[in-house]
């Protein structure tokens, strides 16, 4: 083994280490959700934002939190409703008064939440489609423009959204160019009984768990750096295409049930999702990606990202089930 070879493995094991100390942490406070924990993780790692869905009471606010205890980076929560506006997110400017001249004053930037690291969007569907556009720059370029001035956020940045999928009523739905943004969508499901068990024994009792900072933010650009680094096959990198593709009613490749009753397939971003959430996965594994790691990420990374057309509306069609089917649809080579 070469000695670039050599430090290459070391960087990867240093990686899985770090990441199996900031999993550790995350499981004090949160109990099961192995899925979810794993689909924030990859967010961090990817620098992409992360979308959460589910029933009230699951603990997504609990575990963006217990995330961001974990790792050594400012914090801020919004709690969007619908009569939050768009400078209660990124700021505004207020008149500072003079102390030497009372009748003269200067307008100051204030910033709002959104220059942190890691902003908890709390059931942004709730906001209206005008305070949800405040987001999008800062998702989409990592900057804001605010009082006529585009302001840089602090690297790294994060938002980490948590939307309720049952209650319609004075709700928003997240526009497609806004959802595109998002790297991971991720299904919340309810616990197991087992997992109740530990739940009701952690939250019910005196037992207080405290989670310690495992990374702070220049290590955490440092292992964005080598997941990025990862090489990556040809091969690999045309099956992603395929799949992607494949979402898509109007390709060959496409199953009967996306022919029939999808209305748009996943966007490029799409496939730049899987491909970096599939290099992430292998390293936490300690191997090169293949399309084992493609298949582990493709729902997350498509689910919100394909649209259902009328019919597939109507008689509410799964769009894991359509994903599904073009996964096992598409040949490895």
């Amino acid at each position: 083994m070469t000695a670039a070879a050599a430090n290459h493995q070391n960087e990867i094991e240093a990686l899985q280490r770090d990441l199996a100390a900031l999993t550790e942490q995350i499981g004090k406070v949160i109990v099961g959700q192995d899925n979810v924990i794993s689909g924030v993780i990859t967010c961090l790692l990817a620098g992409g934002h992360g979308l959460l869905e589910g029933v009230p009471g699951l603990g997504k606010t609990l575990l963006i939190r217990t995330v961001a205890d974990a790792v050594d980076l400012d914090f801020a929560r919004v709690q969007f409703t619908p009569d939050l506006m768009p400078a209660d997110i990124v700021g505004t400017s207020v008149l500072r008064q003079n102390d030497a001249d009372s009748r003269g004053g200067m307008l100051e930037f204030q910033p709002g939440p959104v220059f942190s690291n890691i902003l908890l969007a709390d059931e942004i569907n709730r906001a209206t489609p005008k305070t949800q556009s405040a987001l999008l720059e800062a998702m989409a370029e990592g900057t804001v423009t605010a009082a006529g001035e585009t302001r840089p956020l602090p690297q790294p940045f994060l938002v980490l959204a948590t939307q309720n999928p049952l209650e319609m009523e004075g709700t928003y739905p997240l526009p497609e160019a806004q959802l595109d943004r998002f790297l991971y969508k991720i299904q919340v499901n309810f616990p197991t009984e087992d997992d109740l068990m530990q739940i009701l024994d952690r939250t019910t009792g005196t037992h207080s768990a405290t989670v310690d900072p495992v990374v702070n933010g220049e290590r955490l650009l440092e292992m964005r750096a080598l997941v990025r680094a990862m090489p990556v096959t040809k091969s690999l990198t045309r099956y992603v295409v395929r799949v992607l593709r494949a979402t898509h009613p109007d390709d060959a490749r496409a199953p009967e049930t996306i022919k029939r009753y999808v209305r748009f397939g996943g966007s490029p971003r799409g496939a730049q999702s899987i491909l970096l959430a599939a290099r992430i996965r292998a390293c936490q594994h300690g191997r090169s990606p293949s399309t084992d790691d493609v298949k582990a990420v493709a729902l997350p990374a498509l689910r919100h990202r394909v649209i259902l057309n009328f019919e597939g509306e109507a008689e509410g069609i799964s769009i894991d089930d359509c994903i599904g089917q073009v996964l096992e649809g598409v040949p490895k080579d």
